[in-house]
Order: structure tokens, then sequence, then C-alpha cells
């Protein structure tokens, strides 16, 4: 039981509109079906969201069709000037998956304060301070509050040296010793598995060396339904804020329903700065807001397995789902039993993104080609420090592995210095097309840019040329499909019936063969341009699909020659077509390469 000295109010931020968001449905999920229930929670009096950043930032865009910036800008206009939006942001990866450089950074902070975010809450997956401190700079000079975090994690080894007390103690004491405004720390455990006594503890030390004005904050997942004992925990070492969310996105992947927290705490002296009795209502208008879209058991459901496998909450359903699809999740179990050696021998950087993706991908590569016989590109680069220094020195055998299959030295410099600078790349892709070259469009290609991906794939350009993918996860409808109505035989029948009303019927009688085939070609080309101007590959839309499987991507290779056969009969618009089949084609190959490398050689 914990008791407070003297009564004290515990803040709390709501993230249902965006934490809830990324670990139920990875974000995707669209403005118009959380809105009216984020203006209900303004109403009901809640202060504090969070609203953008990490997953919620690329998914509007990657998965809906939406621009990021204008949901922003909508959900600010929504609650009202004096609430707090907070986002999330990985440190030098900002709210992409790929390191950026130092100017990237200042144009991602100059767009968010411009489009509604207060706070900015910055991780490191490597907790190297010095990342940190240089990623904080645009922060503060763009006006935000800075929230620095501290990122957690439970060892699925045994180690006295890191993600300890004084392991994360130390980490504060050289954040506040820096020359970087810090207006808040955060203990931020994305993976829920840090034990409540090692959180108790750092709590009471950072306390003793913070400013008494300055906030801490504590911030994790359910996944092992230990979270309210572990915010309990903080708020007995002095934590000052929680994050809490509310059903249908809570517990299970998601921070713990605030009803929950606010029970634990009667009659301890804490209370939280909401009114619990209103989180009905807002339960209520989200669940029919969201009745069409599948909530995923996996999501829902605690697991406390992850505390031997430390997944953030919303990395966990997307990793099964490849397994599922690459037809290999009977070795699920072996990838799990793989981690704790790839977490040793990586560094033992904390498992959140982008990290945790790098763990998995390894652990999965070890697993399916033999261990380190085929390193991951994201793990090799953390192992050879292009994304910061590791918390533990990684296994030589794994970083000379990584060097030689990569090609890359190892690294010990500034991972800003080493990132690629893309904003002229990003400007001249869209100059090439015509696109107007503002700071927000840039920054839409600059964050979808990635190594080896080509320009005609990527989800800025997607969106501003109006060709965004769409794949929204709701609920499976009953369908009516043309493979059920739509036979071979009658598709035979109608061409051997349109010869016979050619040869003779009256009205052809003055046709000649030449007209007939003509109207053949213009038929042919009303088809082409349909899918010219609305054809989009398969797998962009999942959700459309009755067995969803990768032989989609083959199929698309039909609509790669139609559009080359269009080119040929359509010499007036041949240049569009035969993009539309580059398209098409590029598209095919990528994702086929992206099945052979999952898919071991003795399987193919």
């Amino acid at each position: 039981m914990i008791l407070a000295p003297n009564a004290k109010t515990i803040r709390v931020m709501f993230t249902p509109f965006r934490d809830g968001l990324q670990s139920s449905f990875g974000g995707k999920v669209r403005l118009q079906d959380i809105l009216p229930a984020m203006q209900a929670s303004a109403e009901a009096g809640i202060r504090h969201f969070e609203f953008g950043g990490g997953a919620r930032y690329q998914a509007p865009y990657f998965y809906l069709g939406e621009d990021p910036f204008e949901d922003m800008k909508t959900m600010r206009e929504t609650v009202g000037p004096d609430v707090d939006l907070q986002i999330l942001t990985r440190s030098v990866s900002g709210v992409t998956l790929t390191t950026q450089s130092g100017e990237g950074l200042e144009l991602q902070a100059q767009l968010m304060k411009e489009h509604g975010t207060s706070w900015d809450r910055n991780f490191d997956f490597m907790n190297d301070v010095r990342n940190l401190v240089n990623t904080g700079y645009p922060i503060v000079k763009a006006g935000m509050h800075h929230q620095a975090c501290i990122a957690l994690m439970g060892l699925p080894f045994a180690s006295d040296k890191v993600h300890t007390a004084e392991f994360y103690l130390d980490i504060g004491r050289r954040l506040l010793e820096s020359d970087v405004q810090i207006d808040s720390l955060c203990l931020k455990d994305a993976s829920g598995t840090t034990d409540p006594k090692t959180i108790y503890d750092t709590a009471v030390a950072l306390k003793k060396i913070m400013p008494p004005e300055m906030p801490l904050w504590m911030h994790t997942h359910d996944t092992a339904s230990t979270a309210v004992a572990c915010y309990m925990a903080a708020i007995a070492g002095g934590a000052d804020g929680v994050d809490l969310s509310v059903r249908p996105m809570a517990s299970g992947t998601v921070q713990p329903d605030a009803r929950s927290l606010a029970h634990a705490l009667k009659g301890t002296g804490y209370t939280l700065d909401i009114d619990v009795h209103k989180m009905p209502e807002i339960e209520n208008l989200l669940g029919e807001l969201m009745q069409e879209y599948a909530f995923n058991p996996t999501t829902t459901t605690p697991d406390p397995r992850v505390l031997g496998f430390p997944m953030p909450g919303g990395a966990i359903g997307p990793n099964v789902h490849m397994m599922v699809k690459a037809g290999i999740l009977d070795r699920y179990s072996e990838v799990l039993e793989e981690f704790p050696v790839v977490v040793e021998a990586g560094g033992a950087w904390t498992s959140v993104t982008p990290g945790s993706q790098q763990y998995w991908l390894q652990a999965f590569n070890n697993v399916l080609h033999g261990r380190w016989k085929k390193i991951d590109p994201g793990f090799g680069k953390s192992v050879l420090g292009y994304f910061g220094r590791t918390p533990l020195p990684p296994d030589p055998e794994v970083m000379q592995a990584a060097s030689e299959q990569l090609s890359l030295p190892p690294f010990e410099g500034d991972p800003l210095e080493a990132a690629p600078k893309n904003i002229g790349a990003a400007r001249d892709a869209l100059e090439e097309r015509g696109l107007e070259v503002t700071d927000k469009n840039t920054f839409l290609v600059l964050a979808a840019m990635v190594p080896g991906k080509k320009m005609e794939l990527n989800e800025g350009i997607r969106l501003l040329t109006g060709k965004p993918r769409i794949d929204i996860p709701f609920k499976k409808k009953e369908k009516i499909y043309d493979l059920h109505s739509i036979t071979a035989d009658f598709l035979i029948n109608q061409i051997d019936y349109a010869f016979k009303a050619w040869r003779e019927k009256p009205w052809a009688k003055d046709l000649s063969f030449d007209a007939f085939r003509e109207y053949a070609r213009l038929g042919f080309l009303t088809y082409a341009h349909c899918t010219l101007e609305n054809g989009t590959p398969y797998l962009d839309a999942p959700d459309q699909l009755e067995f969803v499987n990768d032989t989609w991507a083959a199929q698309d290779i039909r609509r790669y020659v139609i559009m080359s056969a269009a080119a040929f009969h359509d010499p007036s618009r041949a240049e569009v077509y035969r993009a539309k089949a580059m398209y098409f084609g590029c598209n095919v190959v990528e994702r086929l390469e992206i099945v052979l490398r999952a898919v071991p050689a003795v399987r193919r």
C-alpha cells in the first residue's frame, strides 16, 4: 500500500488518440473515427492529450490517404488553444525509422509546432545522452515543451550493469548536467517489462537531483498486466504524471484504463487530475465510432511472455502477421527463444522503435538462416554505432559479421553527421513531378525515404499525387466476388458471341473486320484507361481481397501486360501507359523480393 505524506494530484496525459491507436492498430485509424471522441474528452475536462508522432505520424499517409499535419491541425482546432497536445519523437530518427540529419530534425520540429504541438516527448532507444541532447536543441528552438526520456526495459538476460536504477540515474544526471533546456523527464517503458521496484528506486533517485519544479513522468504498457503496479511504484517514488487511456483502447498492449489506476489510488492521498466518471461516455462514443474496426486479440489480451522477449505492444501483432503470411508461424516460439541472445549480443539497447524491430528481425533471421548468417541492416548499423553508443559493448563476432555483410566499418562519430542529407533530394523529387515545393511537402517525402526505395513508391509522393495506399483494419464484410459469378466459360462465350454477332447480324453486314477489330481495340483501351486512372496494386488494399497472401503481387503482372499493350495500341499516350506499366512492374519486383528474403532457400 502506498500513502501520500500530503495530498497530491497526479497529472494525466490521455493516450487513446495516439498510443492507443498505435498499439491497437498500428495507428491505422481514420481521423473521422476518433475526432468526436477527442472533442468529448476535451469537453469532459481533459487538458493533456497525446496526438501525434511515432507511428501515428506515418500511418495517416502510409495507409489512410490523410495528411498527418492536417490531421494534427484539425485536432488542435477541435480541442482549442489551451489544451496541451503532445507528440512522440525518436531522437536521431525523429518521426521516421532511419537516422535524420540535423536540418531534417529542425524542419520536423518547426512543422510540428506550426501544426499544434505544445509538448515533444523525445526518446533514444540507445539511451545515448549525446543523441538526446543534440536532438533536444531543435525541440527547444521551435518553442515546444521538451520532455527528455530515459528508456526502460526489463532485460531478458542477467546483468547488473545496464537497465538498473543506477544505470537510469546516471542517464538522468548527465541529461540534467547538459546545456540543453529540459522541461520534464519521462521514464518510458515501451514494452511494459520493467519491474515496479526498479521503477520506484529510479524515481526516488531522480527526484533527489531534479529541480523541484521539474515534473517526472512515467509511461508504460499493460502487456504483462503490471502497468498499474508500476504506476503506483512510480507515484510512490515521486512521479508527477502518468499516461492513461480508456476502453476499448486500454490495457492489453496499451496503457491501463484511467478508471483502473483511479481505483487503485483510492484512500492513498493521491488523485488524478481527470474525472474518471466521464470515462463511460468517452468509451461508448469510441465504441460507436470504431465499430467497423477489427480489434486483434493479440493486442487486447495480456501476454506475460513479453517479459522474456521485451517487445512494444504495437509491434507484436504485425510480426505475428508477417510470419503467418510467410507460412512459418510454426517457428514463432523459436524466434522468441532467440530474442535474449540477440539482445545481449547486440548491446542491450532498449526494445522500442526502431530498436525493437531490429531485435525482432535479427532473431527472425537467426532462426531462418542460422545464427548471424544474415545480418538485418538496421540491427547491423546499430551494432556498428550508426544509431549511437550501445549500453553494453556488442559481441565482437556479431560486429565483424555486420561489418562484412553490410560493407560498413564500425562508427564512433555523431549519428546526425552520418545521416543522409535528404532535404535536397526530397525537393528535387517534388519539382520533377510538378508538385508544390513547400516545407510540409518536403518533409512528407523526406520522412518516407529509406535506402534502396524507389521514389515512385515513396508514400509522400503517392499522397501528393492522389495515389495513396489504403489499408484500414476493418472487420471482414460479406462480399460478392467476380470469381463466384463470372466464370472463364462465361467470358469465352461472350467473345464467341461477339464474333457470331459480327458475322450474322444484319447491322454488321457492312462492318469490315478492320472496323470490328477497331471496336475491340477501343473497348480494350477503355478498360486500360480505367486501370491507368484508378488501378493500384492488389496488396495496397488487402481488405478488398478474400484470401490475402503474397501471390497477389504476381497478379499485378497482368496489369503490367495490359498497360504495355495499351502503350502499343495507343501511341498518343504510350508514355503514360509505359510509366504505369513500370509502376506495377516495380511494385511486383519489390514485393516478391521481400517474400523471397523472408522465406529460407530450402522452402523455395
